[in-house]
């Protein structure tokens, strides 16, 4: 008998179809991977497993019961649990009182007073049987996204888990500690638990899933067998074309061309950069590559003006300059793509058209008024450039896919027509043809001579895109390595100091 069982799901939004005939069951003990370019139905599928929406037809069947989840805590008294990609806790809460969020806290008679102790009893023993090193005094605003992740794991291995649901849950986790979560699937699978593992993360999906099932269009595309799955028919059951793999990314040696941007002896405020130094040619997509904590956001942060330099200097096309502020930073022919699109890259409260247009509004505005004529043009010229798919440049950015944010995020940066581009985890939870897309647009960039500084923890991504590869390390730049020599134990080596 299936744990969970749901058959002919549908969920519209206006006359769009979010989910349409969707039927799959998932077994305890199995691990089942749900993949699909961005837009494909998954975000809905998990919020109506979930109860935060409810669904337009079809029947939800638990344990071979027929259920109707109302809300989020029907789905935890059912024993459904899950783990977003935007974590859920509460920044001003310690690590300890994040934890006990929605579980009874033990407090002594008449309840007058928790039992500190005993709680944080409880937590050290689940940490130290997770074999999870996290410092839970910390409030969650102090810990790193990895440590926020390894917290709300803890927190669901706490209550009565009888399916859990990653959304791309190694999306800022460290190898190590990725390795980690491994162990606790495992784990948990040997104890009956069923996990739904969504993530665009293929070698993942193909290491971990029993089954792997496709979205297609909020459709059921296909159900592969671990044994029988491979990249090239997981992505012709998600595109409905025959997948014939990407071709080698072009080297480009750009040493010859102009310096585009030079970066000498910088050192931040807060010592998360120290003593670095690097060069961009036009023409060059450059790659900082490093272990989580080596200081990779935050070195393109302080080329950016959003973090204080303490000492150094930066010339840019040969220009000395100060960037003490992102608005001198694009003034100087710079865009950041950032790490975090929902938090930094966006205003999710704001139109399409509205978060592309506002760095710029001077250059739509007379003065007096917004020439709209002119605005919306130029809005829908970069969203076709970019394939931003939406019903118009009006609607509100939030209610896209990850992939068609991440997608208005570079159609709002080209907007500047920058000469630079730092790209912070530019393919962070974005779909396989998502990613080929900005790759593309980053390559194109590159030959027009412009030039491109590339951080990403996928050592795979660095190694394909980039041409030269810098490894930083505790804040510094130890190794130059040249993108087509280079290999991902030689990067890990260096990072590793071994």
């Amino acid at each position: 008998m299936s744990l969970l069982e749901v058959q002919q799901l549908d969920k519209k939004f206006g006359l769009h179809h979010a989910l349409s005939d969707i039927s799959l069951s998932i077994a305890s003990g199995e691990v089942v991977g749900l993949v699909g370019e961005n837009g494909a139905g998954k975000s809905t599928f998990i919020k109506i497993i979930t109860g935060v929406y409810t669904p337009d037809g079809g029947r939800i069947a638990w344990n071979g019961q027929a259920v109707t989840i109302h809300s989020p805590r029907d789905a935890h008294r059912l024993g459904i649990h899950v783990i977003h990609q935007e974590r859920h806790l509460i920044p001003s809460f310690s690590g300890y009182e994040n934890l006990y969020l929605g579980l009874p806290l033990p407090q002594l008679k008449f309840g007058l007073r928790v039992k500190w102790n005993q709680m944080k009893e409880r937590a050290e023993a689940v940490k130290k049987e997770l074999g999870i090193e996290l410092d839970l005094t910390k409030t969650a605003e102090e810990m790193s996204p990895p440590e926020r992740t390894m917290l709300e794991l803890m927190r669901v291995m706490m209550q009565d888990c009888k399916l859990l649901i990653l959304d791309e849950p190694t999306a800022s986790l460290t190898d190590q500690e990725t390795e980690v979560l491994f162990r606790l699937i495992e784990r948990m699978t040997d104890q009956g638990t069923a996990i739904l593992y969504v993530s665009h993360r293929m070698e993942e999906i193909f290491r971990l899933s029993d089954r792997i099932i496709v979205f297609r269009n909020g459709k059921w595309a296909g159900t592969l067998q671990r044994e029988e799955a491979d990249l090239k028919k997981v992505i012709s059951y998600m595109t409905d074309t025959d997948y014939q793999g990407t071709t080698a990314q072009e080297r480009t040696n750009a040493l010859h061309e102009p310096v585009l941007l030079e970066v000498r002896n910088l050192s931040t405020v807060d010592g998360t950069v120290r003593d670095t130094s690097f060069r961009v040619h036009r023409g060059e997509i450059v790659g900082i590559f490093g272990l989580a904590g080596a200081g990779r956001t935050e070195l393109l942060e302080a080329i950016y003006g959003a973090r204080p330099i303490q000492s150094g200097d930066m010339a840019v096309a040969g220009k000395a300059q100060c960037i003490a502020s992102p608005q001198q930073a694009l003034e100087n022919g710079m865009v950041l793509i950032p790490e975090d699109r929902r938090s930094e890259g966006l205003i999710m409260n704001l139109t399409i058209r509205e978060n592309m247009t506002l760095p710029r509004l001077k250059h739509f505005s007379t003065g007096v008024y917004v020439r709209q004529r002119f605005e919306k043009s130029e809005v829908r010229r970069f969203m076709d450039h970019m394939n931003v798919k939406a019903t118009s440049s009006e609607q509100n950015v939030s209610e896209l896919s990850g992939g068609n944010q991440q997608k208005v995020v570079f159609a709002k940066a080209m907007m500047n027509n920058p000469e630079l581009f730092l790209c912070d985890e530019a393919t962070q939870a974005v779909d396989v043809m998502t990613r080929e897309e900005i790759h593309r647009l980053l390559r194109q960039q590159a030959r027009d001579k412009r030039g491109v500084v590339y951080v990403s923890s996928d050592i795979h991504e660095v190694l394909d895109l980039c041409d030269r590869i810098y490894v930083l390390r505790e804040g510094t730049i130890v190794a130059e390595v040249p993108g087509g020599e280079a290999t991902s134990e030689q990067l890990l080596q260096i990072c590793y100091n071994r």
